[in-house]
């Protein structure tokens, strides 16, 4: 008998476990639909860091469908790929959308979803000024992406406090023109000389203005050549595009990315990607929960990583004074 009501004790506890257990599960289950937008594509280190910070702020509550416009490598197919965007959007009716990257504004967020619609949109990477695109919007909140080039020029200074010169390559996207000025007046601003800035086409064509700033310029900044076409034509990484370059140029370089300087580049003060889809994710989570979008200001990043490839310092045979950094220091920068 006592066996018996044990059992049945046991029973009864499994079965008030197991229907709690079914009763918790739409609670972790995921309750928001949320469409992200890449400009570019999977292979590019800033957009794979993006979505880290985005799944990190959203896995739990939010099911994730992204959609890669492949603009780096394929510009002209971009409008194209907006489209494929904006019937995607349709099919799935998510929550929430967010949008990376300058190129996703113009070709998908602008002619598609910016005050046509209810679902908030949340962009990050964008280094145009807002108002280029009309933000903020009815339905569009967000952060920019803002290099930390004084920063990095000031930690270039501490390695060679010899330079002087400062010359730039980018491959030429709207990302890329949308700083000019602002790097201008970060070169200026920390004592050097701003000789010139090139957008090239071409692997070859940036090689050939490397040939002359190395006469020219003490330290090149390169950054964002991922597609830029090859001697036979063929898109290139980011990666291998930054590395040749940097051989080709011999003396002091700074990069704005992590994969800038662990493929050749001497230093940098890097901007976070995680930070950029982390915080775009949290501002969508308040839309999601009920704050009008117009209540979410735009902001900024605000936190950057130095960081210095050894290798290349030993290459260029550069002994700085005693300089101590440590490895997981955050730094604030000032906006």
């Amino acid at each position: 008998m006592f066996q018996m009501r044990v059992c049945r004790l046991i029973v009864g506890m499994v079965a008030v476990l197991c229907v709690a257990g079914f009763m918790l599960q739409p609670a972790t289950a995921a309750r928001y639909k949320v469409l992200v937008v890449m400009s570019y594509d999977e292979t590019y280190p800033f957009e794979a860091e993006m979505r880290e910070g985005i799944e990190a702020a959203l896995a739990e509550m939010c099911e994730m469908t992204y959609f890669y416009m492949n603009t780096k490598k394929h510009f002209e197919g971009g409008p194209q790929k907006a489209k494929e965007a904006y019937a995607l959007y349709h099919e799935l009716q998510p929550d929430g959308v967010i949008a990376a990257d300058d190129d996703a504004q113009a070709m998908f967020v602008v002619p598609y979803l910016k005050d046509q619609l209810k679902t908030p949109v949340m962009f990050c990477g964008v280094n145009a000024e807002p108002e280029k695109y009309g933000y903020p919007a009815s339905n569009v909140s967000g952060i920019l992406e803002r290099g930390h080039d004084r920063e990095s020029l000031a930690l270039l200074l501490q390695l060679a406090p010899s330079v002087k010169t400062f010359g730039r390559i980018v491959k030429d996207t709207p990302m890329s023109r949308a700083d000019v000025k602002t790097v201008q007046q970060d070169v200026e601003a920390a004592g050097l000389t701003y000789i010139d800035f090139n957008l090239p086409a071409t692997l070859q064509e940036a090689l050939d203005l490397v040939e002359t700033y190395r006469e020219r310029c003490d330290v090149l900044l390169v950054s964002t050549l991922q597609g830029i076409p090859d001697e036979n034509g063929n898109p290139m990484t980011n990666r291998a595009a930054i590395a040749r370059v940097v051989t080709a140029f011999g003396k002091p370089t700074i990069g704005s990315t992590l994969s800038d300087v662990r493929d050749g580049a001497l230093c940098a003060v890097i901007q976070s990607g995680q930070e950029q889809g982390h915080t775009a994710a949290e501002m969508l989570l308040k839309a999601l929960k009920g704050s009008p979008v117009p209540e979410i200001p735009i902001t900024r990043n605000k936190f950057g990583r130095r960081i210095i490839n050894v290798d290349t310092m030993k290459a260029l045979s550069i002994s700085p004074k005693p300089l101590v950094i440590r490895n997981a220091e955050l730094v604030k920068t000032e906006p």
